[in-house]
């Protein structure tokens, strides 16, 4: 559906792959760590990814695909000391340092709001849609996913309408965690305005700093990726996350927060001067702006992060309100189930709510919102794409027999030590890269 200006927000939606386990590699996200060394069902990941596809395209919303990841990444442990052939190399890996292989087998790429930061042709400099894939730095396990994603990216927008940067320097300084911490919003005039939020400021000592997590987005690495997409900074708003948020498990800004169009649903607990932050939104937005704000009184944030109520996706209605897509895990919290029961009676701009079964990727720690990539497109630029990465009825069908016959129904983390994953991972792989028209993306197939 159109959202302003003849661009279609069009959600490219990460395919969970056929080594998706619970292995718990990442800090400061709480559903990860207490759901580590669970048995996984990759099958059923994959499966519930496709049904959300497939119901927002049957209910008219733009959707597409973008694949999994190579894993286990045999060249990354390859880098860390194990040699021989590529079994001798997981073997190795499996007895001496199961955790390195964990994290060379995440199928942590999934989650696309992390893959990149993405702005408008209507808000860029020189009228091109921007990528910058993000460093992911933060995490070893997902550091390695920036190289693919820049690959991925620019065999499907390869056309001359596009820019697929590379990713910001890899270094701690410049931490960026893609688009899960960037949101889009129409302003009164047609025209996006681009929200940045970062984590820390590595200049100024003095600023709030969370205590017991990592603050993963950097305030440089956002004031970077403006410059380099040529955003207005009349048009550009700024914000840190609240450090205590952080601490609370709020590891990326859309754990707290979602926006789009002109509405913002978020916790009243989000960034650091709150009330400033949505004044400079209302300010640069115009006319039309919303903000739905959650206070403790009726959802606090632990209940926020344990039941990923603002990691859910804001849809338009026809109506010119909105149809709220959350996670199932939102109606088994009572105080949250209560709120958004009240929330939908409200006669708010939030109209209408859809609840999915994501159960296998929220015990990992990611929701619906993680599961998408938005990316604002033209007509004429979306037909730039050859890629067959547009989701419709055929490719869906496609997609789930191509899941059916690759992936496991259970995979534990001591099966990851089986050699015969890397062949099965890399068979399924190759046959995606056909059913969806895409070149060599993968190392092993380049190899």
């Amino acid at each position: 559906m159109p959202v302003g200006a003849g661009i279609t927000e069009i959600n490219f939606d990460g395919i969970p792959g056929p080594t998706h386990n619970y292995a718990g590699l990442a800090r400061g996200n709480l559903a990860a760590e207490r759901n580590a060394q669970l048995v996984a069902n990759p099958r059923e990941a994959a499966l519930q990814g496709l049904h959300k596809m497939r119901t927002l395209a049957s209910m008219g919303y733009a959707q597409a695909v973008l694949p999994p990841h190579e894993r286990p990444l045999v060249p990354a442990l390859r880098a860390l000391g194990f040699g021989g052939n590529d079994a001798n190399v997981i073997e190795a890996a499996g007895r001496d340092a199961p955790r390195l292989l964990a994290a060379c087998s995440s199928a942590a790429a999934m989650w696309v709001a992390n893959a990149a930061t993405i702005s408008a042709s209507t808000e860029t400099s020189d009228a091109k849609v921007h990528f910058t894939p993000a460093n992911l730095v933060s995490h070893f396990h997902r550091s390695l996913e920036a190289a693919t994603t820049t690959r991925v990216l620019r065999a499907i927008f390869e056309d001359a309408r596009f820019v697929v940067h590379d990713a910001l320097p890899s270094s701690a300084q410049f931490g960026d965690e893609g688009a899960a911490n960037h949101t889009r919003f129409e302003s009164s005039e047609d025209r996006g305005v681009d929200f940045l939020v970062y984590g820390r400021d590595t200049h100024d000592a003095a600023a709030p700093q969370p205590s017991r997590y990592p603050a993963r987005q950097t305030r440089d690495a956002s004031l970077a990726i403006a410059r380099r997409h040529g955003l207005d900074p009349a048009r550009t708003i700024i914000a840190q996350q609240a450090p205590d948020a952080i601490d609370a498990g709020v590891f990326h800004n859309d754990v707290i927060a979602v926006g789009a169009g002109r509405l913002l649903f978020c916790h009243a607990r989000a960034w650091v001067k709150q009330m400033e932050v949505i004044d400079a939104l209302h300010k640069a937005i115009g006319d039309g702006f919303r903000a739905v704000v959650v206070g403790d009184d009726d959802v606090t944030v632990d209940e926020a992060v344990d039941s990923y109520l603002f990691n859910s996706q804001l849809l338009p209605r026809d109506d010119g309100r909105w149809l709220l897509l959350a996670p199932s895990d939102v109606k088994a919290i009572p105080r949250v189930a209560a709120y958004l029961d009240r929330l939908i009676a409200s006669n708010g701009p939030i109209a209408q709510m859809l609840t999915l079964d994501l159960r296998q990727s929220m015990r990992n720690g990611g929701g619906p919102a993680c599961l998408r990539l938005r990316v604002p497109l033209t007509t004429d630029e979306r037909n730039a794409v050859s890629a067959r990465v547009f989701l419709d009825d055929a490719l869906a069908a496609d997609l789930e027999r191509w899941i059916n016959a690759h992936y496991r129904d259970r995979i534990a983390p001591s099966d990851l030590r089986d050699p015969k994953l890397l062949d099965e991972s890399r068979r399924a792989l190759d046959a995606l890269t056909s059913l969806l028209a895409l070149p060599s993306i993968y190392d092993f197939q380049q190899a």
